[in-house]
Formats: C-alpha cells, sequence, structure tokens
C-alpha cells in the first residue's frame, strides 16, 4: 500500500509538471481605462481640427503630427477619418489637409439671429458694465437694420430701443457697419429703390454722400453717428465678424451729447471694439481671416 500510494504521489507530480495548471483569464480593461482611452482620441481629433483650422492654405501630414505631437500612424488614421465623416477634405494634388464643409455646415447652423442673441447678451451686458452705456447688436435682415438684443445703461438717460426694433441704415452707426459688408453689387440693390429719410440737420441722405461714408467705415473698421438719428444722442459701432471672416453683425454704444462727448464717444470705442473681437472668437473668428474687402 504504500509503495503503491508512492507511486500515484510520483505520477501526479510528473502530470502536474507536464500539465501545469491554466493561466487565469486576461482581466478585460476597466471602465475607467476604456473611458480614458476614447477622451484621448477626442482630445487628440480636435487637437488635429483646430491645427487644421489655423491653416488656411492646407497643413501636410508630416506638419500636423509636428503639431499635434502624434506618431505618423495615429494621426493618419484620425484625420482620414475626419475626411471620410466630411470634418476634413484634402487637396488631390498637394495632399495637404483642409477644414471640411460638415463644419461650415455645423457652424452655420448654428449662426440663426435666435442664437446670436442668446450669446450676445453676456457680451453687452459686459460691455455696458464697462461704459456705462446702452449697448446693442444688430443684424442685416431681410434688407433691415434689426437689433437683435440690447442692454440698458446705469446712467440717468437711456434710448428706449428694444429688441426686434428696425433703425435707419444712414443715420445709425450699426446700419453704417452693416452696409459697408455689403459688395458693390448687393449695395447698389440695396440703394437704388430706397430713399432716405432725414431725421436730424445732420442725417446723410445724399446717395454719394453715405456711399463715401461707407467706404470710411470699411477703411477704419468703425462707424459713428453724431446726432444723425436723435439731435442729442451720439453712437458708435463696430463690425463683429463669424468663423468665415464675414461680417454677422454690427455691436455699439449710444448715449446723450451731454455725457458722451466725442472725446468720451472715442475713448469707449476701444471698449466697443473688444467686445465685438471677444464676440466674434465665440463665433469662430480668428483674428487675420477676414473676408475681402467689397
Amino acid at each position: 500500500m504504500l509503495k503503491r500510494q508512492g507511486t500515484v504521489e510520483a505520477v501526479a507530480k510528473r502530470t502536474k509538471r507536464a500539465n501545469p495548471p491554466a493561466a487565469p483569464e486576461a482581466v478585460p480593461k476597466s471602465g475607467k481605462a476604456k473611458e480614458r482611452g476614447g477622451i484621448q482620441s477626442l482630445e487628440r481629433a480636435f487637437a488635429i481640427l483646430e491645427q487644421i483650422a489655423l491653416h488656411r492654405d492646407g497643413i501636410t501630414l508630416v506638419e500636423l503630427c509636428k503639431r499635434v505631437g502624434l506618431h505618423t500612424s495615429t494621426a493618419f488614421h484620425l484625420v482620414r477619418t475626419m475626411v471620410r465623416l466630411g470634418y476634413a477634405s484634402q487637396d488631390a494634388r498637394s495632399k495637404k489637409y483642409k477644414i471640411g464643409g460638415r463644419v461650415f455646415s455645423l457652424a452655420a447652423g448654428a449662426l440663426d439671429e435666435n442664437e446670436m442673441a442668446n450669446r450676445v447678451v453676456p457680451v453687452l451686458e459686459r460691455l455696458t458694465a464697462r461704459t456705462g452705456e446702452s449697448s446693442h447688436f444688430a443684424v442685416l435682415s431681410a434688407n433691415d437694420i434689426v437689433i437683435l438684443a440690447r442692454t440698458g445703461g446705469s446712467g440717468m438717460f437711456q434710448l428706449v430701443d428694444r429688441a426686434g426694433a428696425v433703425r435707419p441704415p444712414n443715420a445709425t452707426a450699426l446700419g453704417k457697419v452693416l452696409l459697408s459688408a455689403l459688395t458693390p453689387a448687393q449695395l447698389e440693390r440695396y440703394l437704388e429703390k430706397r430713399e432716405f429719410d432725414r431725421f436730424t440737420p445732420k442725417t446723410i441722405v445724399d446717395r454719394e454722400a453715405l456711399l463715401a461714408e461707407l467706404r470710411k467705415v470699411r477703411r477704419d473698421g468703425i462707424a459713428f453717428d453724431d446726432g444723425e438719428l436723435d439731435a442729442e444722442v451720439r453712437c458708435v459701432a463696430v463690425p463683429v465678424r463669424d468663423f468665415l471672416g464675414r461680417v454677422a453683425g454690427a455691436i455699439g454704444i449710444s448715449g446723450p451729447m451731454w455725457r458722451l462727448s466725442l472725446q468720451s464717444l472715442h475713448e469707449k470705442s476701444k471698449l466697443v471694439r473688444q467686445s465685438a473681437t471677444e464676440f466674434s472668437a465665440e463665433l469662430g473668428f480668428r483674428g487675420g481671416q477676414e473676408a475681402p474687402l467689397p
């Protein structure tokens, strides 16, 4: 019995050496690890998209890899997927990557008047807090200069313009900015059947005088209303640009002459420009990519 038992034990040992226990099953990645992998892919994709957007003339894969710090194969697979989905495009000859039409479609869809009105209000509130004057944002809608949003100032005298109000293009700083952004053909069509009302002795009603004023606004990137709509009110406005560099609207302030002297108006115009730059950036505009002047 003892000999048999010893034999059994020896056989068991030999069997154990010949058939080692199976390795434990691989433990699947945790949910956090998977989530981190997904986040990393998104971060890389957006980094690529941002670099493509910064290079309006296109960017090669080699340069793209340098900019985002990715291996060529990783960057290639990501950007190829973006091309397939329409968020990037590749020039057949230069092989450079550019922003795809899908991005422009999404951005254009987000820039409707209601959305812009909602997003500009905080900008106007900050501008009013800095200047103490009423702030306005207007767009050219169906040939009308429409106030999309406004905030009231803290001074004793404030304009009563309401959101949705239509303002005359020839007698307001906002209107001049928006008209100055039209191409010559668009402006010609706009002016050919319009007669401009005179509100004060300073209102511009002559066609040639208005065209000269618009050329100045286009050149300087700023418009003024020195008692042209209301003899006791001054205004200043500057353009707001969208992701394509086009003028999407105009932002400005207004106040009574006794509080808003010409010197004060010019000083506060710097704050108006800052607010316009701030809102333009929110709409996707990057400095230096203005659409060509009409």
